[in-house]
């Protein structure tokens, strides 16, 4: 399987997961923390599952260090939006001290995207 077929899947699995989350949140939860957890999680991902289908769509534009934050987005939605899913659905809530380090690979992937950026020719 090549590089962009491996991202573009798991953009769209965790595309698929931030909408689970969320209907959960909406329909299946009855405690407002769990449910505010879900719901941060859940806009976390799709936001991040696009920002992957974004750099996907860069490669092959001339922009090669967008394959940089994919892994970072998608690590970052692993780490920030899976210990929060996790404490909603009753993980002990010292997995709270997860959530930063996926926060930090967020803004990792961000960085390094607007560094990717550096990549792309002038069109003017």
């Amino acid at each position: 399987m090549n590089e962009r077929r491996l991202w573009l899947r798991l953009a769209a699995a965790s595309g698929l997961i931030s909408v689970a989350a969320g209907a959960f949140a909406a329909h299946g939860v009855a405690d407002p923390v769990a449910k505010e957890w879900l719901r941060t999680g859940a806009s976390y991902e799709a936001i991040h599952a696009l920002a992957t289908l974004l750099c996907l769509a860069l490669f092959p534009v001339g922009v090669p260090r967008a394959r940089i934050p994919p892994p970072l987005f998608l690590g970052g939605s692993a780490l920030f939006c899976g210990s929060l899913y996790a404490m909603a659905l009753g993980a002990p809530h010292w997995l709270g001290a997860v959530t930063p380090l996926g926060g930090l690979l967020f803004l990792a992937g961000w960085a390094s995207l607007g560094w990717a950026a550096g990549d792309a020719q002038a069109s003017d």
